[in-house]
């Protein structure tokens, strides 16, 4: 597998001020991707195997409830975390994300950090700590994307 260098995750926005020591260990389960404009990079309800971070690009994820069409519930801007099903140990993801031009990204295996936060525990409580931040605001800002959506239907009929 391809490693990056502690300066490309340090640019990140998940790993920022974070010391060389914990870059480097971080930096060593990364792997860059290139994400194709209208690429599919995963689809709800696929194996949840990897965490992505947005290098530069934007990406949509799309939810699809079982009794309506898919809904645009999020859009990754750069620095933007997506795929964090992995990251939480969930089997699948809950829902897809598709690229809207041609991006870069970041991708950590679930597994990989899961080793991470056994291995070094330090840097771990980290990455985990940071990550329920981003998730934290995401459900956040679905919630209410969501709550709009349901609004301009019910204005609609």
């Amino acid at each position: 597998m391809f490693t990056m260098y502690r300066q490309d995750i340090a640019r990140l926005g998940l790993f920022n001020d974070l010391s060389p020591a914990h870059l480097d260990l971080i930096a060593s389960i990364c792997e860059p991707v290139t994400l194709a404009k209208d690429r599919v990079i995963f689809e709800q309800g696929a194996a949840a195997n990897y965490l992505f971070i947005l290098q530069n690009g934007q990406v949509v994820i799309r939810y699809k409830p079982y009794d309506g069409p898919s809904l645009v519930v999020a859009q990754i801007l750069t620095g933007g975390v997506f795929g964090w099903s992995a990251a939480l140990r969930r089997d699948i993801y809950t829902s897809s994300a598709i690229a809207v031009v041609d991006s870069q990204a970041v991708r950590i295996s679930g597994e990989s950090l899961q080793s991470l936060c056994v291995q070094c525990p330090e840097t771990g409580k980290i990455v985990l700590d940071r990550l329920a931040q981003v998730v934290s605001e995401r459900l956040r800002s679905t919630h209410t994307e969501i709550l709009g959506i349901l609004s301009q239907g019910a204005e609609n009929r």
